[in-house]
């Protein structure tokens, strides 16, 4: 009496009910995010005094922390908060973060005096000034490290009913419709947020970031008794793959011996028996038993897991290893999609108007990545998926590598044509006078950057979906939440490589008293040598991608396999 199961409980908790507070919770965040980031490059270069090479380091630096911290939010969530916890107070420190911006634009001492265009020199942000803003960067980041992993999976876990035969399908429909919502925010934060900066100033632009946030905790905390909160796992699958390179590294002298399958640890949990695989044999020694009565509790559990790992963590272990040269080979998609800040200072030149009476923000053009990149899956989904399979006689059509080198391609083609569009309008600022005014309009239509856009989104979405697909085939299913949170930290990756790129490249063309490739004067640095490096960095990676290729024809993807009676006979293995 008075005791319930797991199961009574999810019947009272949890379900479809749940999903409004969830969506809605996710959206009001990315929309404050994205909306406060995507403009962020003028309000640092207009309140602030940053040069277009600076801000756009900083705001990269800040994409790399929030993906970064990503991982983190994920292992404190799963080992010691739990998902509910980590997603309540993730939102919390994105709050605190947007209101210290928002404080930013309200107080005048927080930022520095306005630089005409006459002046030489102009007064940096003062030390106090930057630890400010430095501080709002830093709660969104952490925030959006909790948020942003955790939140999909907690609404995951209301949906979870393991004896419903239909649970893989309303998963699955779940996830669809998250994205779907992800991407509605996007475009609102990229259209409307940026519009209302645009239109109605800073103060007001950062202001709405900070309602939505505050309707976005309280949404997600008004359906608190509702929610199934899973108890935290300290057996996390990243902890677990920290552990066998610790246990590795610290047996790194052992030599690599095998007298029977009875030598290496296996987990009590698992049916199979797996045998350690001969590729990457010195994490081998991860997994192996030296002293049993020292390495092994009484009920056959490892007495220490930082000295003693399992088989199937190993070869977990070694599955993530097989993927990281096809994972680089992705980093340079994303770094032409972080180095983008500067198309805001070349579309702010230009006539952006649609209509006679309207004229799109200069930092609304993503948009067009957007739209390119949702029509682009919609198309291949439902169009060329159907012909291609009659043809190649895969159900998928292309296979996730010919995907991957076709984003790669069309990458190269969208740097090239940014290059292009750049020099024809340089050219044409110069021919009319304005090489020493950057906020003169040049008369040229804005829309000529749509198609590099364009081609942008459909290269993401072509590599980007191919590239997760091929994770899937090779890492083992424990390991399938493990792609998405590659994709992360690829981005922030990539947003590390992007800022030392723009730092280095400000540095190298400037010395000399030289003008910078990448000044904030767009008319007299020259951002057309700049994208035609980015062409040549995505041309150098496609030629790295062919190679990583035959790599993977050679066979270095041999996967975990059942161990026979025949394989436990004795062997010594060489060290490697």
């Amino acid at each position: 009496m008075g005791t319930e199961t797991q199961d009574e409980v999810n019947t009272r908790k949890g379900g479809l009910r749940t999903m409004p507070f969830i969506i809605l919770n996710e959206s009001f965040e990315r929309i404050a995010s994205y909306g406060s980031q995507t403009n962020l490059i003028i309000y640092l270069m207009t309140y602030y005094n940053m040069s277009a090479a600076t801000g756009t380091s900083i705001i990269g630096l800040w994409a790399a922390l929030s993906g970064g911290l990503a991982i983190v939010g994920a292992i404190i969530a799963d080992c010691y908060w739990g998902r509910y916890n980590a997603v309540a107070y993730g939102t919390i420190f994105t709050f605190i973060g947007m209101v210290i911006l928002w404080l930013t634009s309200m107080i005048p001492q927080l930022t520095t005096f306005a630089c005409s265009q006459f002046q030489h020199v102009c007064n940096g942000p003062t030390a106090f000034q930057l630890a400010v803003l430095s501080s709002s960067f830093a709660f969104t980041s952490i925030g959006a490290g909790f948020v942003r992993p955790c939140s999909i999976m907690f609404g995951a876990d209301q949906l979870e009913q393991k004896g419903n035969p239909e649970n893989e399908k309303i998963i699955e429909r779940y996830f669809n419709w998250y994205y779907a919502s992800n991407g509605v925010a996007t475009m609102i934060a990229v259209t409307t947020i940026i519009y209302i900066q645009d239109r109605y100033g800073w103060q007001i632009g950062f202001g709405v970031p900070v309602l939505l946030m505050v309707l976005s905790i309280t949404t997600f905390l008004i359906g608190s008794p509702l929610y199934i909160k899973v108890k935290t796992d300290t057996n996390n699958l990243l902890v677990g793959l920290s552990q066998a390179c610790v246990a590795a590294f610290r047996k790194r002298k052992t030599p690599l011996s095998l007298t029977g399958c009875d030598d290496y640890y296996h987990s009590p949990y698992e049916t199979e028996v797996l045998t350690p695989s001969k590729d990457f044999r010195c994490l081998n020694r991860a997994c192996m038993i030296e002293d049993p009565e020292r390495d092994l509790n009484p009920d056959g559990s490892a007495s220490d897991p930082w000295n003693l790992s399992s088989v199937e963590r190993v070869e977990s272990l070694k599955a993530l290893i097989r993927i990281l040269p096809m994972w680089s080979t992705g980093l340079m998609v994303f770094v032409d999609m972080n180095v983008f800040a500067f198309a805001v200072l070349q579309t702010k030149t230009m006539d952006r108007h649609i209509f006679p009476h309207f004229e799109v923000p200069a930092a609304s053009f993503s948009v067009f990545l957007i739209i390119a990149l949702t029509i682009w899956i919609i198309f291949y989904d439902r169009i060329l998926v159907p012909l291609l399979s009659k043809y190649t006689g895969s159900p998928r059509g292309l296979s996730p590598v010919t995907r991957m080198r076709i984003g790669l391609t069309v990458s190269c083609m969208s740097m090239a044509l940014s290059a292009i569009t750049e020099s024809i309008r340089r050219k044409r600022a110069i021919a009319e006078g304005h090489e020493d005014d950057p906020n003169a309009l040049v008369n040229m239509s804005a829309m000529w950057f749509v198609p590099q856009y364009a081609l942008l989104g459909i290269a993401t979405a072509t590599h980007g979906v191919g590239q997760i697909e091929f994770f899937y085939t090779l890492l083992p299913k424990s390991m399938a939440s493990i792609a998405s949170a590659i994709d992360t930290v690829g981005n922030a990756a990539s947003s590390l490589i992007g800022s030392f790129l723009v730092s280095s490249e400000d540095w190298l063309t400037s010395t000399g008293g030289k003008t910078s490739w990448l000044s904030s004067n767009v008319n007299k640095g020259h951002l057309d040598y700049h994208f035609w490096l980015l062409t040549f960095l995505s041309l150098l990676n496609l030629l790295y991608f062919h190679f990583i290729c035959r790599l993977y024809d050679t066979g270095n993807d041999e996967l975990p396999h059942v161990a026979d009676e025949e394989e436990c006979d004795y062997r010594l293995l060489h060290e490697s």
